[in-house]
């Protein structure tokens, strides 16, 4: 499809110079996609110049319009406006695409690029972290406007792809986001009906309008390259205030193209050197030099440098007037903004002298923080009765209340992980976010999304073990704790009892660039550690429990969670028998392994024979431990003591793994 432009206006001048920025970088680098920035300039061109509020010379000022590319193989589209638009993205990193050490990664990257809210690129992950980034906006807004002072007050963009779309991910947000009303987010559809194996029709016929229209969205279809019909769409969707806005933008993929334009050659693949040659042509874009901006178009975009200084400094001021009036809200939003939270809270940790569940100490922690904290909010997938991962003093956040601090996403494990990281990347607000442990499976992307993107999510998982008993092999995770403790930068947190619990939670709440999964019991364990909460020593990652007598162990019992109280029972058997025996607790291996290496040596030194003990597969405890007691296998339906008992989860078998040991020993 062979297309011939004369390019007169400005219009055409800017929408070409990113598609010329595009082409030449991913030519350069021989690798990318240039198809997307080729079809969907017009559309990107028309957002960043006509509504999109940002400052190019603060990225983070916290009133900007948020933009995501939900589509971020079309990185170049995204890093292409942030050159032109004056951020500190030189021309010399386009040149860089996709190499080494440069600003410009393959996919969008928020601790890389400037003006990159969040990384996109696994597909659906944008589309749905922006109704995180929508619901943040929503509930500050509610918390800190006032009569004349709209404090908080900026919108959500996307440009998201067919691709997107077809991810279910994508759905479960867009359907939480209808229920929801959730207005001030705006969806521009790269609707090019190209797939990387050719045409869309090959496997997605649905009609994407009427979906989203069931869903309860603001739907629009327009021209997608008609700079004015995009105008007209967004400035429509504007003014529906109580509906999440999507328009369908017809394009074409690899516009200009004389022979890969509206093909799928266009999609994932540089042009190659005569086709870029002939693009060029065909659009009016200068041969020489590379990436060639016109004057008028760079001198159009970078006016966006002094008016975002003008909006900032307006901002400023207004926020100096609200200050004024309302001093103690200003004092709190400010903190806010900076990622200073309350921390008062950890005086009214809970202690748990009593037996009990880890996922009922949660419950109580929350309960206990929360008056403490009103910037921390939090949502289950549906099953806030089974985790207790519940603000009892707070009601329901909907579409007639913004208020409450509990959200409900139904059975929606993913997206509540995506929206529960959104809010987290907005700033403001600090999240969690509860479901069963097994169902991490089911939003493990953007778990590792977050612990990626340095995004302290908190993610409460119950009913961590094969313990959840009678609902049978389905629901008891063996291969989870194993799985997660995999993703680097993300702390897995399974504590022995409630006192570890508050530990994890004081953890989390502190925590500032990593992620937490506090993994809790379903079944009631023994209070068994230390009560000191505001000073644990959990928060080590692992510590000696209990000494062996005389101090010199000659066989320690490494536990976790539910199963440190094996090894505390194991050892009384062991002692008995004269064996010095210690018994340490190890809720988290990545805290452990940020410990000193003196520190290490002094709770696990070598020498010294050591049985891990956990509820899940035993793959990766080598690296601790000489002996392992795990479980190996699915689980079994029966009640839990039973199911325990049944893959080995016992007192004996845990003293007959150490006997064993030490008898190889000698």
């Amino acid at each position: 499809m062979g297309v011939g432009v004369e390019t007169k206006s400005l219009d055409d001048l800017c929408i070409n110079a990113i598609r010329a920025l595009s082409i030449d970088a991913v030519q350069k680098a021989n690798s990318g996609h240039p198809g997307l920035p080729m079809g969907a300039a017009p559309m990107a061109y028309t957002l960043w110049t006509k509504y999109l509020r940002h400052n190019p010379a603060n990225p983070h000022w916290f009133n900007r319009d948020r933009f995501i590319l939900s589509a971020g193989h079309g990185a170049m589209l995204q890093y292409s406006l942030l050159y032109l638009t004056g951020y500190n993205l030189p021309l010399d990193q386009l040149k860089l695409f996709r190499q080494l050490d440069s600003l410009t990664p393959g996919h969008p990257e928020n601790l890389t690029t400037p003006g990159v809210e969040m990384a996109t690129g696994p597909l659906a992950q944008g589309f749905s972290h922006a109704v995180g980034f929508t619901l943040a906006e929503i509930w500050l807004r509610t918390k800190f406007n006032k009569p004349g002072h709209d404090i908080v007050d900026h919108h959500t963009y996307v440009i998201c792809s067919d691709g997107d779309l077809m991810e279910g991910l994508s759905n479960e947000a867009a359907s939480i986001t209808g229920h929801l009303h959730l207005g001030r987010l705006t969806v521009l559809y790269d609707d090019n009906e190209i797939s990387l194996d050719g045409p869309t029709s090959l496997s997605f016929t649905e009609d994407v309008a009427g979906r989203f229209e069931a869903l309860g969205w603001h739907v629009q279809k327009v021209n997608g390259m008609d700079v004015a019909a995009v105008d007209a769409a967004i400035r429509e969707a504007h003014h529906v205030t109580d509906k999440p806005s999507i328009i369908c933008c017809k394009t074409i993929i690899g516009f200009g193209s004389p022979n890969k334009a509206g093909t799928s050659a266009s999609h994932g693949s540089p042009l190659g050197a005569a086709e870029v040659k002939l693009t060029k042509e065909a659009l009016g874009i200068p041969l020489e030099p590379d990436f060639y901006v016109a004057p008028e178009a760079m001198e159009k975009y970078r006016s966006a440098v002094d008016h975002g200084k003008d909006l900032e400094t307006k901002w400023n001021e207004a926020f100096a007037k609200y200050e004024e009036a309302y001093p103690e809200l200003a004092s709190q939003l400010k903190d806010a903004i900076a990622g200073k939270f309350p921390t008062d809270w950890v005086e009214h940790l809970p202690t748990f002298p009593e037996a009990g569940s880890t996922r009922k100490a949660g419950r109580a922690i929350i309960n206990a923080v929360a008056p403490h904290h009103d910037l921390l909010i939090g949502g289950n997938a549906d099953l806030s009765e089974s985790t207790f991962a519940l603000n009892t003093s707070s009601g329901e956040f909907d579409w007639e209340d913004r208020t409450p601090r509990n959200f409900y996403f139904g059975v929606r494990e993913h997206a509540m992980v995506a929206a529960v990281n959104g809010m987290t990347l907005h700033g403001g607000v600090q999240m969690y976010g509860g479901t069963f442990f097994v169902f991490s499976d089911y939003c493990r992307p953007s778990i590792r999304l977050a612990a990626f993107m340095q995004c302290p999510s908190i993610l409460i998982f119950t009913h961590d073990s094969v313990g959840v008993g009678e609902d049978g092999p389905t629901h008891q995770p063996v291969e989870h704790l194993t799985a997660l403790r995999a993703i680097p930068n993300l702390n897995v947190f399974r504590p022995a009892d409630g006192n570890e619990t508050s530990a994890g939670w004081k953890v989390a709440l502190q925590s500032r660039h990593t992620p937490t999964c506090l993994v809790l019991t379903r079944q009631d364990v023994p209070s068994l550690t230390p009560s000191n909460v505001q000073n644990h020593a959990a928060e080590k990652g692992a510590y000696v429990l209990s000494e062996a007598t005389g101090g010199s162990p000659k066989l320690i019992l490494i536990g976790t969670g539910s199963e440190v109280q094996l090894c505390v029972a194991a050892r009384e058997k062991l002692e008995a028998e004269g064996i010095p025996t210690a018994v340490v607790s190890m809720p988290s291996w990545f805290l452990f392994e940020h410990q000193t290496p003196e520190y290490k040596a002094s709770v696990l030194p070598k020498g010294v024979k050591k049985v891990s003990v956990e509820a899940g597969i035993t793959l990766a405890w080598p690296r601790y431990s000489d002996a392992q007691v795990g479980i190996d296998r699915f689980g079994t339906s029966a009640p839990s003591k039973q199911a325990l008992a049944a893959v080995g989860m016992t007192v004996d078998h845990v003293y007959e793994t150490a006997k064993t040991l030490l008898a190889e020993g000698s």
